[in-house]
């Protein structure tokens, strides 16, 4: 699923080599953390979340042979 959601965000983002993504997973859930310049998160995001929503219904879509929750966050790194 990491890669999935790099190379959709690395696709959208302008800064490529800024994208990071970050997983941590217990038991019930799956989370994964993009990390993203910040000229580009707005551009992530999209209008209303509508881009980030649509990322999410991807990668759950994706994930549906196992039975852990995903989550998906996208925030900027401090430098």
């Amino acid at each position: 699923m990491q890669e999935l959601v790099k190379y959709i965000v690395m696709q959208i983002a302008n800064e490529k080599d800024k994208v990071e993504v970050e997983t941590t997973e217990d038991e019930k859930e799956l989370t994964i953390t993009a990390y993203i310049a910040e000229s580009d998160i707005g551009k992530v995001i999209g209008r209303n979340g509508k881009t980030a929503n649509s990322i999410r219904t991807i990668v759950k879509s994706a994930n549906i042979e196992t039975n852990k929750r995903v989550n998906i966050k996208f925030a900027t790194k401090e430098q």
